[in-house]
């Protein structure tokens, strides 16, 4: 773990940067620290077989998959000179003839005993440099292949000792992880080629145990080449293609009492201890004996102590650990002594069953019961960012199974249907290390930006708004100018939701102005009256002239709002709205009370105050909100008219409607009716007539 020693406390691997604390820039190095563990492995293969039946983005599926990182090998146990022996995994047991070294983690609880007295202090000092860097430095950021021979050798489990390929140099590598596999490789620089950037950084042997297939480049190419191919130099496995070469080398590894074939996983257990006053207490008890009690349900929930200092001790030990009268109790059923556990559980404890409290709110005596459980799960839709792929929504998979087997929900699978949202963006500020600052530390200089007080150069960057970077837009001081309406408007009409929006506090005035178009519309400021006077009497028989006319634009608004939230581009709806406020300012009186209500049913969702309002002043019963969905008219859905281009020697000079269904000569005697005056004097030498397209006139003079 992440241990800062300035703020006594662990990390998160996102609260570390180049091997500092975000806040503070304090150093931190690597622990091992007992701590409480979830077992998530254990539902590994769950989880993967079960995001078949999801519909969720594949991006983030794929993002899971290798998060969880299944691979099938074989588990090999090399004997030590020293005595003793190292395992290691590899997923290409058949490439075991060509490893020609092994690299342990610097962490390896192997390095302090192997290591010969002439590498001790090089091997020393390189381990404690790797503490300080992150998993992600040390494997996907680094270049350069790092490491320090530990003068220790390993030997070739499935070689004779006197072959003199047997003996192996075991060195120690920051690109070789504690916490992942068994924290220790065997090199096959040949096949792999983090292992042959390795072997030619340091002088390594490089053997080849595998024949590229035809046009692939290998070692006599100067090449490292690491796919399937035929075995070769490699004794009982000559000639074997890798299937079966993968296959052989298993067995021959279970026969001489080595080896084993082997699932991993790249996912690794949950942590879940934090060193931390808030968060839930565990509800368990230690015993002198060294045992730990789960305490019984009536003796839940545990509270936290009342206390008045929530700093962490200098001895590093978590806050809780001071509350002396809490931390010693007694065991509920026996009444032994025994002691409270001092961390705390994450945040993670409540969000990752959130929904399932949501479905039962009331319920003084369960967090939920089966029978809402039963009539509202699973959740139907789940909209959330992409960046809680392998976090969140992974860990509430989990949980969810854990329940299903407990027999507390009735799914498998929490979320069926998945949407990835876009992020608001907004300026942020960042020093030259990449690390973030706030914007409340940021001050002008000249043409550039600084930190407030050093002067230090700052960077202005474009990301989502976030808390920690102060870059929050408060939306009640938008509602406070603009209203409710607008601003719901407004982060609608922004865009796509699945797309990143940059925020533009001046289009919100624009929603304001269509608000106000629309009250307009149903009401005359001119007049006494809270709404039009035929906004309050229910027509009979079919529209007809100008209400006509909007009945068929109120169609094709009402498809495209339909449409919208299928897509989840609601922009395209708040656009179809305005549409079709702009034809009914033209002629409001022509509005009829049937077309008024379904707008304003439409409109509720997005804009429901003034949807209410103007409901209320139609004198119409009930809530808008509770009116049915209202359906577009078929027969007036598709258009009958068309916009028709109408060129002049190949320029735009007009778009005059024109049936849609019009012949050549109709649409060419709408054209000319449209240009007259662009015609008048000129000789049309010739008429282009493209139906539902376009007309152009070629003239002369």
């Amino acid at each position: 773990m992440w241990w800062c020693e300035e703020l006594k406390t662990v990390l998160a691997n996102e609260e570390v940067i180049n091997g500092r604390s975000e806040r503070g820039n304090h150093p931190c190095v690597r622990r091992p620290l007992k701590q409480w563990m979830l077992k998530i492995t254990a539902y590994a293969d769950r989880l993967l077989a079960d995001l078949d039946g999801l519909d969720w983005p594949e991006s983030i599926k794929i993002q899971q998959r290798e998060w969880i990182g299944r691979s099938e090998g074989a588990s090999i146990r090399f004997p030590l000179e020293v005595g003793g022996e190292v395992e290691v995994y590899t997923t290409r047991p058949d490439t075991l003839w060509g490893a020609t070294f092994m690299v342990l983690a610097p962490e390896h609880p192997l390095v302090e005993r192997i290591v010969t007295q002439g590498e001790r202090a090089a091997v020393e000092a390189y381990a404690a440099a790797a503490r300080s860097k992150s998993e992600l430095e040390r494997t996907e950021l680094s270049k350069e292949k790092t490491g320090v021979f530990t003068g220790a050798y390993a030997l070739n489990p499935l070689l004779d000792r006197d072959d003199p390929r047997a003996r192996i140099p075991v060195w120690i590598a920051d690109y070789v992880l504690w916490g992942y596999g068994t924290g220790a490789i065997m090199a096959v620089p040949g096949q792999d080629e983090r292992d042959f950037e390795f072997a030619r950084k340091h002088g390594l042997a490089v053997r080849e145990v595998v024949q590229p297939p035809q046009g692939e480049k290998g070692l006599a190419e100067g090449a490292c080449f690491s796919g399937e191919g035929v075995a070769l130099a490699s004794g009982p496995l000559d000639g074997l293609a890798t299937p079966a070469a993968k296959a052989r080398a298993i067995e021959l590894l279970e026969q001489r009492g080595v080896g084993a074939k082997k699932t991993t996983y790249k996912l690794r257990d949950w942590l879940f201890s934090r060193q931390r006053y808030w968060g839930e207490p565990f509800p368990l008890v230690h015993l002198e004996d060294g045992t730990v009690v789960p305490l019984p349900d009536d003796a839940l929930p545990v509270l936290l102590p009342a206390m008045d200092d929530f700093k962490p001790s200098p001895d590093g030990s978590a806050p809780l650990a001071r509350a002396k009268d809490w931390v010693e109790t007694r065991e509920p059923k026996t009444g032994a002594k025994a002691r409270r556990d001092t961390d705390t559980m994450p945040g993670w404890a409540g969000s990752c069953w959130y929904w399932l409290r949501f479905m039962d709110t009331a319920n003084d005596k369960q967090p939920f019961s089966k029978e809402a459980e039963a009539y509202w799960g699973p959740v139907d839709l789940y909209v959330g960012g992409a960046s809680h792929a392998v976090m969140h929504l992974l860990y509430a998979r989990f949980w969810h199974k854990v329940f299903f087997d407990a027999g507390l929900v009735h799914t498998k699978e929490p979320f069926q249907k998945l949407f990835n949202q876009g992020m608001v963006t907004a300026f942020a500020y960042e020093d030259a290390s990449g690390r973030l600052v706030a914007s409340d530390e940021v001050e002008t200089k000249g043409d550039g930006f600084a930190r407030k007080g050093s002067g230090e150069q700052l960077f202005q960057i474009v990301t989502k708004m976030a808390k920690s970077l102060k870059n929050v837009v408060n939306p009640d001081d938008i509602i406070e100018e603009h209203g409710c309406d607008a601003f719901r408007l407004y982060e609608v009409f922004m865009g796509p939701l699945a797309d990143s929006k940059p925020w533009n506090p001046r289009d919100i005035p624009g929603c304001r102005r269509f608000l106000e178009r629309l009250w307009r519309v149903w009401v005359d400021e001119k007049s006494a009256d809270p709404v039009r006077a035929q906004l309050r009497v229910d027509l009979t028989g079919e529209p007809t002239g100008e209400s006509l006319a909007l009945e068929k634009a109120l169609a094709r608004t009402l498809v495209r709002v339909e449409e919208s939230f299928t897509h989840f581009n609601f922009n395209v709806a708040v656009a179809a709205f305005m549409t079709f406020v702009n034809e009914a300012t033209k002629a409001p009186q022509a509005l009829t009370r049937s077309q008024a209500r379904r707008l304003l049913a439409a409109l509720s969702p997005f804009a429901p105050h003034v949807a209410e309002e103007l409901w209320q002043r139609m004198r119409c019963e009930g809530l808008c909100a509770a009116q049915p969905w209202p359906k577009a008219d078929p027969r007036h859905a598709i258009d009958d008219e068309i916009d028709l281009p109408v060129q002049v020697n190949g320029k735009l000079r007009a778009t005059p409607k024109a049936p849609k269904d019009a012949g050549k000569d109709q649409l060419e005697a709408v054209a000319r009716a449209a240009v007259a005056a662009h015609l008048e004097g000129k000789e049309v030498l010739k008429v282009v007539v493209v139906p539902g397209r376009l007309v152009n006139f070629v003239v002369k003079g």
